[in-house]
């Protein structure tokens, strides 16, 4: 990332879309309860120390969230969310409920409403001079917005509604933390 991008970042108009930290501890139960962590995958401590990075990288690069930030149902994505922007700033949207199931057995027209769906979200423009965050997971290869790494984010430029999006950048994890250099020059 340059700083340019930096620089457009801290004056909003973007989404990030953001995977779930690490999560390696447990698995989704065919009977997966959302109530229940239990039933489901849940962060590793990697994962943890991943969420609370992102979020002080977040603020440290003086980027303005738009409150609250989204997050899918999952255990480890309301986690994810809440270790990096706190408790009280996460929103639960069961709509990304469907990134999961892009990977399963629907039919052509499920798919079509999901991912439809998914483009009005990535049209809207966030509340001006902020960005707005989801937290959710990642898609299947080819669709959606692709393959995402554990606390990847893509980052998005929406033009509206009905005018469409465009990805502007992919950023790992660790490639937020060379960002600072931008910040001392």
């Amino acid at each position: 990332m340059n700083r340019t991008l930096l620089d457009s970042l801290k004056r909003g108009g973007f989404i990030f879309y953001v995977r779930h930290g690490e999560a390696n501890v447990g698995r989704d139960s065919p009977y997966l309860d959302f109530q229940n962590c239990l039933t489901q995958r849940n962060l590793s401590e990697k994962g943890r120390r991943q969420a609370k990075y992102y979020g002080e990288i977040l603020r440290y690069l003086q980027i303005p969230i738009h409150y609250p930030v989204s997050a899918s149902p999952y255990c480890r994505t309301i986690e994810t969310a809440q270790l990096a922007f706190g408790r009280d700033n996460v929103q639960v949207d069961p709509f990304w409920l469907n990134i999961q199931m892009l990977s399963g057995n629907l039919s052509s027209i499920e798919r079509q409403r999901i991912l439809n769906h998914l483009k009005f979200i990535l049209e809207t423009k966030p509340e001006e001079g902020t960005n707005k965050v989801i937290v959710a997971h990642s898609f299947p290869n080819g669709m959606g917005l692709g393959r995402i790494s554990n606390m990847g984010t893509v980052i998005i430029q929406p033009y509206g509604r009905g005018n469409g999006y465009i990805v502007v950048g992919r950023l790992s994890i660790e490639d937020w933390s060379t960002l600072d250099r931008f910040i001392k020059s």
